[in-house]
């Protein structure tokens, strides 16, 4: 592939997708290439290890009401969900709490993440762990969704950093999958798959890019990998990226948060179609948690959500140890004989694949200021995009989306300045 062109978008996830579509509409020539054997990235649907739809990366539409895709899921005839209209059980090792310690355990989790917030607003760039009061009862449920929402620990997540996203109760799911709207949403593009780029030579008038199916040139480039693979130096630059911007990748690392899906023989759990469950163990407060969602799309089967330095822990083991935890957690709430009944499994792997590695981004304490280094280009000609450039919607689909647009924005109005 030796060949030229006006633009080059690296990357072919919900940033590089949206990039493409603005390039398009502005009737450029451009190519999108893609290091994964399929487009969409950390935007996934599977479709057959349960018999319905189910997302291995982003499922929900966060801020639904302002989500772009909320008004392209209705044009494009994929079903949205409200948010859960079912109760949000918790179960404490070894039975359901009572609607009493359920209310007791909401009022911890969110004292813990108004103490969080209350820290970043106030400026001060500390580990979340510094903004909490000593654990109560329900310590580990509190640990637990903040890990969910930033895919780390307590100690490595920055105060700044989580009081700058933008929460809403409005957080629906896509029923029909929020991967395959994203591949819907974008429609056809010219993407070439398995094609890593490996260097980016900025040294001379047109931008060269080196990849595993030859060499590209372009006048303008956006990069929408994402910020695991910046800070890998799996992408090479020449001459080497500023340091500053080097700085920016590294203290914005992806962290860990998996799925594991399991699809059983008949219903196991005798309890309405999408059903949520928390699990803690309050006995054994270091353990890891997880949040359930059950039989999604009503079939027998349960999407098990974990995460944080607790969950990689145990996935260190092999996919096996994440399936064993997830057993065990509904075992611990069904009855053991649901082992016995497993029909089909799948486990996430984000964190070992090579060309995204890890879940999403979070910025580590001290360095929430970071994130807005990425949004200015290199080179005026170099720009990037992906969910840790979202905004207020980092770590979001839609943040990942919105970032690309601009950053195609950006790139045109570079070129019309161009001579």
């Amino acid at each position: 592939m030796t060949a030229e062109t006006d633009v080059v978008v690296i990357g072919a996830g919900a940033a590089g997708l949206a990039a493409g579509t603005r390039l398009r509409a502005a009737g450029i020539a451009f190519r999108i290439i893609e290091a994964a054997s399929s487009p969409g990235g950390r935007a996934a649907t599977d479709f057959t290890t349960l018999g319905v739809p189910f997302d291995l990366g982003c499922h929900w539409l966060h801020d639904a009401r302002a989500n772009p895709f909320t008004a392209l899921a209705a044009r494009l005839g994929f079903r949205v969900g409200a948010n859960n209209p079912n109760p949000r059980l918790l179960h404490l090792g070894t039975r359901f709490a009572t609607t009493a310690e359920r209310a007791e355990a909401d009022a911890e989790v969110d004292a813990v993440f108004e103490a969080v917030i209350a820290a970043g607003l106030a400026g001060r760039d500390t580990a979340a762990s510094a903004a909490m009061a000593p654990p109560g009862r329900f310590g580990p449920l509190a640990r637990h969704w903040l890990e969910l929402m930033s895919a780390a620990g307590p100690d490595a997540i920055s105060t700044v950093d989580f009081a700058s996203y933008h929460d809403t109760d409005d957080n629906w799911p896509v029923l029909d999958g929020y991967g395959a709207l994203v591949l819907a949403a974008a429609g056809a593009l010219p993407v070439t798959l398995d094609c890593p780029v490996t260097r980016v030579d900025r040294s001379g008038a047109r931008l060269r890019l080196e990849t595993m199916q030859g060499t590209l040139t372009c006048r303008a480039a956006i990069i929408a990998v994402s910020t695991a693979v910046m800070a890998s130096g799996r992408l090479a630059f020449a001459p080497a990226l500023p340091p500053d911007l080097a700085e920016a990748f590294a203290a914005l690392p992806l962290g860990f948060a998996e799925k594991v899906a399991l699809l059983f023989e008949d219903d196991v759990f005798g309890v309405p179609e999408r059903t949520a469950v928390d699990a803690i163990d309050p006995g054994h407060p270091a353990r890891a948690g997880a949040s359930v969602l059950l039989r999604p799309g009503g079939v027998p089967a349960a999407l098990i959500h974990v995460a944080g330095p607790e969950a990689q822990a145990i996935a260190a083991d092999g996919e096996g140890a994440l399936v064993t935890f997830a057993l065990d957690v509904l075992g611990s709430a069904f009855g053991s004989a649901l082992k016995a009944k497993v029909k089909r499994s799948r486990v996430t792997r984000w964190a070992d694949m090579p060309y995204i590695g890890g879940a999403y981004s979070c910025a580590l304490p001290g360095r929430a200021a970071l994130r807005a280094r990425l949004h200015e280009p290199l080179d005026g000609r170099i720009f990037f995009a992906g969910e840790a450039l979202g905004r207020a919607a980092f770590s979001t689909c839609h943040g990942a989306h919105l970032s690309g647009l601009a950053a195609a924005d950006a790139a045109l109005a570079a070129l019309r300045r161009a001579p």
